[in-house]
């Protein structure tokens, strides 16, 4: 089995993290070995993204209101509704063969699930499953996002956990078109402030053991 290789871009926008998962998902599909991504980043500015699935009624901002915050709207190619990236959040976005892990999208968002599972199980919290959807709930509280795209079998997009995330944006969209749930962090589960830097080594540990890679290791790449 291949290794992981993980890309931290620290923070930065969306548009040149997404040119970032372009490149690689060329190349993963291209390459005669396989090869595993993992992007690791902070989207600064925030911004909402509308995945495939969207509601247009579930965006409660007007775009002028959301440009006078600082706050980006864009489409994406992903499944699922609309959420929202932003400073405090750490967005993991693999791009692996699915054909080599299951082939079975529903199984991989299972699997993506269970890392974050795993980790938050690292912060003593205890992440769950809630029957019918996608994602990871603390409690009634979701904490992670997933919305994935799959390429002839190559997966780009993936997962957002709040860490210290500023939880009153999610007020200007309802967060993946549930109304019924609140959200949630690690730093409020904890009651104590959680960075970023301290969430990114144990996910990337967990990432690798639920999918069998031989290991994981740093990689460098500049999003543009």
């Amino acid at each position: 089995m291949a290794e992981l290789v993980y890309l931290d871009v620290g923070r930065a926008a969306y548009e040149p993290t997404l040119r970032l998962q372009r490149r690689l998902l060329d190349e993963v599909k291209s390459a005669d070995l396989e090869r595993a991504y993992l992007v690791l980043v902070e989207h600064v500015p925030p911004v909402i993204t509308l995945g495939r699935g969207s509601n247009g009624g579930h965006l409660l901002a007007s775009r002028e209101r959301l440009a006078q915050e600082g706050i980006e709207v864009h489409e994406s190619s992903r499944g699922g509704d609309v959420t929202y990236h932003g400073p405090g959040q750490l967005v993991g976005y693999p791009v692996l063969r699915l054909d080599l892990h299951g082939r079975d999208v529903h199984r991989y968002l299972r699997d993506l699930e269970e890392v974050l599972i795993r980790l938050l199980v690292r912060f003593g919290i205890g992440g769950r499953r809630s029957k019918g959807l996608t994602g990871v709930w603390a409690g009634e509280e979701k904490i992670a996002a997933i919305g994935v795209a799959v390429s002839r079998w190559v997966t780009y997009h993936g997962f957002a956990l709040n860490v210290s995330t500023n939880l009153s944006h999610f007020g200007l969209i309802v967060p993946c078109g549930i109304r019924e749930k609140g959200v949630t962090s690690l730093t409020r589960l904890l009651g104590r402030p959680v960075g970023v830097d301290e969430v990114k080594a144990p996910l990337v540990e967990c990432m690798a053991d639920v999918f069998g890679f031989d290991g994981a290791r740093a990689g460098e790449a500049v999003p543009g």
